[in-house]
């Protein structure tokens, strides 16, 4: 065998086999033995047909069998030969096979890409001193407490703050917005709506507007919609509601006290007051440790150089795309919009694909060098605290990870988890005061 190795692209290579005739005369010879074993033709017990006779009755389909095998034999031989780490096979063209001649054929792959590297012990990091504070904690129970509001009817005028119950429709430019915008009902039209009287709770101006209403009150409202508003027909266009007000209701809070905090499953108010902090402060230390972690990616990253399979960053690419897509449009995005910025979508996607896929490349190879691996029993927890949040039975859903490909993505996220761990465990962090990172999380 005769093997050259050409570079034609990042992590892309041009394998050209060149196989000399006595080496593909003995894969003919193995071929047509195993023929002539299994051949059944009329007039002979099976195995015992004449070779001549097998040849000439199964000669294409020799041909191509033996073809398949040289190829396969030899690909496998040329990779272990130049110690290439392929990723996948890209294309295969074949040259002609016949017995008692040469054959050449190539082979399109895309291997690892190769590169020494960085030094990733002490890599420098940032942590703010923050602590859980009573502020904080005055806060989150005021959400708490939201939580728990109580919204009677009241015989008064509405006041900021009040909840009205409306009915409205809308029109833009004298025509309907349901002719203009069909997809966004609930902009055109809707029954029994909660308005909450806050700035900026609905549409822009719209809550503002309705101060002093009382119920039975009919109102025009005069919305303008921003020029970068979600539903592109409507956008920087101005539109006119017509509101009927059928109640006005007013916010109650609950009172901070040991009753309200039973209401959330604590025995007392000073109790709740502990659970909220801890509850914080968990948020907080994950906060923190999202931010560590960030900060230490990219300085790994900005420490190494080297190209990347495209292949595998088109695809990256995509799932960032489809996730983007997917996010924007539960928080309401029209398709409109989203069409609008498709070029700083894809640019986004694109870039973030890329750091992913080098990343991935380097903690593979720490993992490698550091003998980090993942467990039986970590893999297993994992697959469980997947399946409870799937909401089912751990059999199921590991048999679905199983013929979907998914548990080596799932044990391949767990690798790079422990090698983060291993990277912030030897990492030089500096603490900085609260307010010192820009983006902490970034």
């Amino acid at each position: 065998m005769n093997l050259t190795v050409q570079d034609i692209g990042p992590c892309k290579k041009l394998l050209t086999f060149e196989i000399e005739a006595e080496a593909v005369n003995k894969v003919f010879d193995e071929v047509e033995h195993q023929f002539q074993k299994e051949a059944r033709l009329p007039g002979f017990r099976p195995g015992k047909a004449p070779r001549d006779l097998v040849i000439r009755r199964f000669s294409r389909e020799i041909g191509e069998e033996a073809k398949q095998k040289i190829i396969a034999d030899y690909y496998k031989a040329g990779v272990k030969e130049k110690n290439l780490e392929v990723l996948r096979v890209l294309n295969v063209e074949e040259g002609p096979c016949s017995k008692g001649q040469s054959m050449q054929f190539t082979v399109t792959v895309e291997t690892k890409p190769d590169f020494e590297l960085p030094e990733y012990r002490a890599l420098p990091a940032k942590r703010e001193l923050r602590v859980v504070t009573e502020q904080d904690i005055d806060g989150a129970l005021e959400v708490l407490r939201q939580q728990r509001a109580q919204f009677p009817v009241v015989d008064r005028p509405a006041a900021q703050g009040d909840v009205v119950v409306v009915n409205y429709t809308g029109s833009c430019e004298g025509r309907p917005i349901s002719e203009l915008a069909p997809a966004s009902r609930s902009l055109a039209q809707r029954t029994g709506y909660w308005v909450e009287l806050t700035p900026g709770s609905f549409l822009p101006g719209f809550a503002e507007q309705l101060i002093g209403v009382k119920a039975g009150d009919k109102r025009s409202v005069t919305v303008e919609f921003p020029p970068q508003f979600h539903v592109a027909p409507l956008a920087g266009k101005k539109a006119v509601y017509e509101v009927e007000v059928t109640e006005v209701r007013e916010r109650v809070l609950p009172p901070l006290d040991d009753e309200f905090a039973r209401s959330w499953d604590a025995e007392s108010l000073e109790k709740l007051r502990e659970g909220v902090r801890a509850d914080l402060q968990n948020e907080l230390n994950q906060k923190v440790k999202r931010s560590i972690r960030n900060q230490l990616v990219r300085a790994l990253l900005d420490r190494v150089s080297f190209e990347l399979p495209e292949s595998l960053v088109q695809e990256e690419t995509r799932a960032v795309v489809y996730d983007i897509v997917s996010d924007s449009q539960q928080l309401g995005v029209s398709k409109e919009t989203l069409e609008r910025q498709k070029d700083e979508i894809y640019a986004y996607a694109t870039r973030s694909a890329r750091e992913r896929v080098k990343a991935a490349f380097l903690f593979n190879k720490i993992a490698e060098r550091e003998g980090i691996r993942v467990s039986p029993e970590a893999l297993q927890a994992r697959v469980a605290t997947l399946a409870r949040a799937a909401d089912k039975p751990v059999q199921q859903f590991l048999k679905e990870l199983q013929e979907s490909g998914g548990l080596e993505r799932v044990a391949e996220e767990l690798l790079h988890q422990q090698v983060l761990d291993f990277l912030q465990e030897h990492a030089r962090i500096e603490d900085v005061p609260p307010g010192t990172l820009q983006q902490p999380d970034a």
